[in-house]
């Protein structure tokens, strides 16, 4: 499977389709979303996964709010239902936030209010436009990074941040699969990343069709790597990026920056300028998104706790900016000290 190309969300006219990464490495399953309650339960379940897949994915089910269907007494309360129910499924990735405040400016300027059939091929082509425009931001980003990494670097990453987390090549990944294509990287770390194995299940599958040499290693492994001298740069993506560069991401990200700090190993964060929040002002400003116990007592429905064990399961963790040796946007690698002003839902796709 060409890395360059796959995606894991397609548009088919009159549904979108969604690869169910909660099957995967095992399984190549295919869900079609033919209502907005449906993409809002796929990005609450992680069958779609990545901060800007999630951003895409609800550019779409906007769109699906307003497919064939019965008569809507009000299309504006219909449409800002939509918003609320699929703004809900996951509050701290601000992608989501992004799309559906840039799908508010789109909507309020249709040029058939009225119609119910013309909202939906606007909001249509809205979301092709958005889904298009990312893959081209995941191709300037990968370029932006890839000048980071030295000759046969040996590079660790954590969580999955590739084709599968967003709607391009990814933002991480990415850069690694564009820094590999021209001959700079050696090998790949991936974390396993607990508690659902995102790492394991997802880049691990990524790694190896897009022929990177790689090995899986338990996150609590990554200290003695770096101790040793394995690793030459680290780098992961992020879910939201405050004003001031604090990021927040998948948990396990945080120790993982203290231990690159700790070995004088730099730590890069890489993400489109849709991820960064401005009206975030530091880390502590972001909700952190607390899951389900049974994913930590539990391996994909398999008790690995004894009963009545209770779990603490926050899906992100916040790694300061001080920690950071650098930001990899579309627009280029920012450095400390941070005043981030990107995100802005006016600008155009």
């Amino acid at each position: 499977m060409d890395g360059n190309t796959f995606s894991p969300l397609r548009f088919s006219g009159e549904a979108l389709e969604l690869l169910d990464q909660t099957l995967l490495p095992h399984e190549e399953r295919w869900q079609r979303c033919h209502r907005p309650e449906q993409v809002a339960e796929a990005i609450r379940r992680l069958a779609v996964r990545g901060a800007p897949q999630i951003g895409v994915a609800a550019a779409y089910g906007l769109a699906l709010a307003f497919a064939p269907g019965p008569v809507l007494a009000d299309l504006e309360t219909h449409f800002e239902a939509t918003v609320e129910l699929l703004g809900s499924t996951r509050p701290t990735a601000v992608n989501l936030r992004w799309a559906l405040e840039r799908g508010r400016i789109v909507f309020a300027a249709r040029p058939s209010p009225a119609d119910r059939a013309a909202t939906f091929e606007w909001l249509v082509r809205w979301a092709q436009e958005l889904h298009a425009a990312d893959v081209a931001t995941n191709r300037r980003m990968a370029e932006h990074g890839a000048t980071l990494f030295p000759p046969n670097a040996r590079v660790l990453t954590h969580c999955n941040t590739g084709a599968l987390a967003t709607a391009g090549i990814g933002t991480a990944l990415g850069v690694i699969a564009e820094a590999f294509h021209q001959g700079k990287v050696a090998e790949v770390f991936a974390d396993e990343t607990r508690p659902l194995l995102q790492g394991a299940r997802l880049t691990t599958w990524e790694l190896g069709r897009l022929g990177i040499p790689h090995r899986l290693l338990a996150d609590s492994a990554a200290a003695t790597a770096l101790a040793r001298g394995m690793v030459d740069l680290v780098i992961v993506g992020a879910d939201r990026i405050a004003r001031n560069g604090d990021a927040a991401n998948k948990i396990g990200t945080y120790p993982l920056a203290v231990l690159a700090a700790r070995h004088g190993v730099p730590f890069y964060i890489a993400a489109p300028c849709s991820t960064v929040d401005p009206a975030t002002p530091n880390g502590a400003a972001i909700p952190i998104e607390e899951r389900a116990e049974e994913e930590v007592t539990s391996l994909f429905g398999h008790p690995v706790a004894p009963p009545g064990t209770r779990a603490f399961n926050p899906a992100f963790d916040v790694t300061p900016a001080e920690l950071i040796a650098g930001i990899v946007t579309e627009e280029g690698v920012v450095r400390a000290p941070y005043d981030l002003t990107y995100n802005n839902p006016s600008r155009t796709a």
